[in-house]
């Protein structure tokens, strides 16, 4: 029985109280969205093996309650208004950093999710490549370079030269590809090399190219993908790709959908799968997070390095320095050392916590005896530094990496530099490293931010036509920054409009926070109309409900001082229920209703 749940046994005492609580078993069942109301009513038992049903929670030794125990409370104090996330907002933010952290990729859902390397484990499964080195292949820039929308011509030419086609080429160039986010070119890649027998597929090559479909088209076209796929090849890796898309979109329903359709193949349960479902409870449903960790010891799946990355997160999260101190105190009992990645989460929720000391002897871990040989921590140390305040030593670390700068150390400057207020510094770097490189839209959108933030609206006008003029494609970042400029200038409607065109137009799903960002100012206005067109523009966005968006919600209410008529039946519907600071809230906005029926009678 592996040792996390030594971050528990201070409950011992609670054990006898804990049987009313959740019952038991991790409950994948469909608890949200609108189009799956018929999902919302069926039988919340789960007959998985692997979940654990009440009888038999009831009848565990007191030890292994204990442990799930342990992370219920740390579940119902994420939602206290004492944390530093209401209920886990996870895309923008000031929580944002902490999420990069918690994978080697980049942006958005492949950030979450840095243990779907399929392409790494296509060329050499053996090997990983050091961190910030990246090889290029002859095939991908035949590919990049290919003119047109489509790469056909270039693939053809390729062969008629008489160019090597082997499977480490193929693969290299695939890995570059998504390294860049061109998932549309990897696709016809895959495409062009089945049509025109080139390559014979393997799992991971089927697995990897339901990715890139998921990516594009969806979960749905994905799923549907898998019929195709041969009879022999539909194993663990495929639906495992599929789970992480499902939970990098936070799509709750499709997720739980995935991991029952899994678990009635009986697939083997791993590490990396209920990785997927603690990084979406981390983020939807904190208290589920303690069934996962239950399932995983009954079962004996070892957590990994990533999954002590969420948990340690988790802890940081909800202001429990203690909790997070002594799951790492257990990694390291179970042979695991903190990498980079967990060394900035460690660093950042120090920060929060005004643990400066703490924080900074991190960084000197982080930094090393020599840190020209460590260039490629240059940019988390930067960041770092920034969250600290310290405008020396982010100095300092600059002038390390300045004579031969990544793009990466150049943004990193860029973004330090705007959080110290320092903008002209960061303006002056950010046109450096645009003239040594041809910049992405999401490159520009850490400058665009920064003026954002400053209400420096006219620059950020000037930066979305530069970004237009070079025929940059538009991502979510770059609108979420848009959006946010807008509202700082005080033109919420404007924010409105854009994040509208944005939707109808490009059929961009918006980040989660640029919503927020918009309904928190209508809240704030009482403008109850506006504020409940945003709330269901997420839903149909695909995000599932969550405690901070009724309580934004239910603030509009409370400031346009008018009752919210069924606010706890939407909220029980959604399987969301009220801490302290809603349940106040609650207690205002129905106070409105008596008053209005009162005023009826009068």
């Amino acid at each position: 029985m592996w040792t996390l749940r030594r971050t528990s046994l201070r409950l011992r005492s609670q054990v006898l109280n804990a049987g009313p609580t959740r019952a038991s078993s991790v409950n994948l069942v469909p608890t949200t969205w609108v189009e799956n109301e018929t999902a919302m009513h069926q039988s919340r038992e789960i007959t998985y093996a692997r979940f654990l049903a009440a009888d038999v929670l009831c009848g565990m030794d007191c030890a292994s309650l204990n442990f799930a125990v342990g992370w219920r409370e740390l579940s119902s104090q994420a939602g206290a208004s004492s944390t530093k996330e209401d209920d886990g907002e996870v895309e923008g933010g000031s929580n944002d950093e902490s999420d990069a952290d918690l994978s080697d990729a980049d942006e958005n859902d492949e950030k979450l999710h840095d243990e779907l390397e399929l392409s790494d484990a296509e060329t050499d499964p053996t090997k990983k490549k050091s961190p910030g080195r990246q090889t290029q292949s002859e095939l991908f820039k035949a590919i990049v370079n290919a003119p047109g929308l489509s790469i056909d011509s270039a693939l053809n030419k390729w062969v008629e030269q008489g160019k090597e086609l082997s499977r480490k080429e193929i693969m290299l160039a695939m890995r570059n590809l998504r390294k860049r986010k061109m998932y549309g070119r990897a696709f016809q890649l895959f495409q062009w090399l089945e049509s025109n027998k080139k390559l014979e597929f393997v799992e991971s090559d089927y697995a990897s190219k339901l990715d890139l479909i998921a990516k594009l088209r969806g979960h749905q076209k994905a799923e549907k993908y898998i019929e195709s796929v041969p009879q022999s090849f539909r194993g663990e890796l495929l639906y495992r790709t599929l789970l992480a898309n499902c939970a990098s979109q936070n799509n709750l329903v499709a997720t739980e959908r995935i991991f029952n359709k899994m678990k009635d193949l009986d697939l083997p349960l791993t590490s990396f799968t209920c990785n997927q479902l603690l990084m979406l409870y981390r983020k939807l449903d904190k208290k589920r997070i303690a069934d996962v960790l239950l399932m995983m010891e009954k079962e004996n799946v070892k957590p990994c390095l990533f999954t002590y990355r969420i948990l340690v997160d988790t802890k940081g999260r909800s202001n429990d320095i203690a909790g997070m101190e002594q799951v790492l105190e257990t990694m390291k009992a179970e042979g695991f050392e903190p990498d980079l990645q967990l060394q900035a989460i460690l660093a950042r929720h120090y920060t929060s916590a005004g643990l400066n000391e703490k924080a900074e002897a991190i960084l000197k871990e982080i930094e090393g005896e020599n840190l020209k040989q460590n260039q490629w921590a240059c940019a988390t140390l930067i960041r770092l530094y920034a969250d600290l305040g310290k405008a020396d030593e982010v100095e300092r670390i600059w002038k390390v990496c300045e004579s031969k700068p990544r793009v990466d150390d150049c943004l990193a400057a860029v973004e330090a530099l705007g959080k110290l207020k320092k903008i002209e510094e960061a303006e002056a770097i950010f046109e450096m490293a645009s003239k040594k490189w041809k910049l992405n839209a999401k490159n520009c959108s850490v400058l665009l931010t920064i003026y954002a933030n400053n209400k420096m609206l006219e620059k950020g006008k000037d930066l979305i036509k530069r970004m237009s003029d070079k025929g940059l494609e538009i991502g979510p970042l770059t609108w979420n920054a848009l959006v946010k400029l807008y509202i700082q200038a005080g033109e919420v409607e404007k924010a409105d409009s854009i994040l509208q065109k944005a939707i109808q137009r490009y059929g961009l799903q918006p980040m989660f926070s640029t919503y927020m960002a918009i309904l928190e100012q209508y809240a704030k206005r009482g403008d109850v109309h506006n504020s409940e067109k945003i709330f269901q523009g997420m839903r149909k966005s695909g995000y599932t409900s969550r405690l901070s968006q009724f309580q934004t919600l239910i603030q509009a209410y409370i400031n346009a001082k008018v009752p919210a008529y069924g606010i706890r039946e939407r909220m029980k519907a959604d399987n969301i229920f009220p801490n302290k600071s809603v349940a106040s809230q609650l207690l205002l906005v129905e106070a409105f209703k008596k008053n209005a029926i009162s005023d009826l009678l009068d």
